[in-house]
């Protein structure tokens, strides 16, 4: 891998994350027309590592909301009269709603890095989850915000959560689409997406970064893999901020029907054997 690739992937990897997309269906695109084996361990451990710059991004977007949540959510641990207060309860269903995926990730690591990376798999995903976004856009009645989420809520969102396990479905189009259709609005579910990224993205670029040193050396390097990461972080940060302004006047639509025509080229040049499926 060379500088420039890196730059073009992190770029990718931070303006996709938290658009409801798929960050890592659209880099397992590229990285294989970039010529990369994709179900390769370097390729695969590096297109998890990057992803911690796009949530780097969103802790520093998101501090102020992270300091009003994390001294309610300890304060209500160890006194009883301060569990009623809503950042209380917020802190509490966002670290519920991020254990699922944790425990499916860890189960189902081999199948993930290896059969689920194959291009006929984020393609049917792009296609089949769009239908999941449009029933949800359609069918919310956005009356629940940010003070009404509760533990059983983002467990349901959190569940959902691992269907982004499969490249192509999306971590965000997931969660918001469970989100919606607990009734929430764009803006919460959108804002709850993203306290959701930061113990799921930021402990699988630990652990992937961890287990797969070697192959990071040996492979694409830990330097591509340390610009890619800090391209994602730049990128990711603009990208957060204006994804929470075009959702609050804004459908899902576009990005629906962006995902549609993805996946139809792709199983296209997929049919016409243009590319190969790993």
């Amino acid at each position: 891998m060379n500088i420039f690739e890196a730059v073009l992937l992190g770029a990718v990897e931070g303006f996709t994350e938290f658009l409801p997309v798929s960050s890592t269906g659209h880099l397992t695109i590229l990285e294989k027309l970039l010529g990369y084996r994709i179900d390769d361990p370097a390729i695969t451990a590096f297109t998890v590592i990057i992803q911690s710059g796009a949530v780097l991004a969103t802790i520093i977007f998101l501090w102020k909301d992270i300091a009003r949540v994390v001294p309610a959510f300890l304060a209500g641990l160890f006194n009883k009269a301060k569990r009623d207060n809503p950042d209380f309860r917020f802190g509490w269903a966002v670290l519920i709603g991020a254990i699922p995926i944790v425990i499916v990730a860890l189960l189902f690591k081999d199948q993930i890095e290896t059969t689920l990376r194959s291009l006929w798999f984020v393609a049917g995903a792009l296609i089949l989850w769009s239908g999941v976004m449009a029933f949800a856009d359609h069918a919310a009645t956005q009356i629940k915000h940010e003070d009404d989420v509760t533990w059983k809520d983002s467990l349901i969102i959190g569940l959902v959560q691992c269907m982004a396990l499969i490249p192509g479905v999306s971590r965000s189009g997931a969660t918001m689409s469970a989100g919606l259709l607990r009734d929430f609005d764009r803006v919460t579910v959108t804002k709850l997406s993203f306290f959701l990224s930061i113990p799921a993205l930021l402990g699988a670029s630990l652990l992937q970064g961890y287990q797969e040193a070697g192959n990071i050396a040996d492979g694409v390097g830990w330097t591509n893999t340390l610009i890619a990461t800090a391209v994602s972080f730049v990128v990711a940060y603009f990208s957060v901020n204006w994804l929470l302004k075009f959702v609050s006047r804004h459908s899902y639509s576009i990005f629906i029907w962006y995902r549609v025509a993805l996946g139809v080229v792709l199983m296209g040049l997929l049919t016409f054997n243009v590319i190969e499926p790993k």
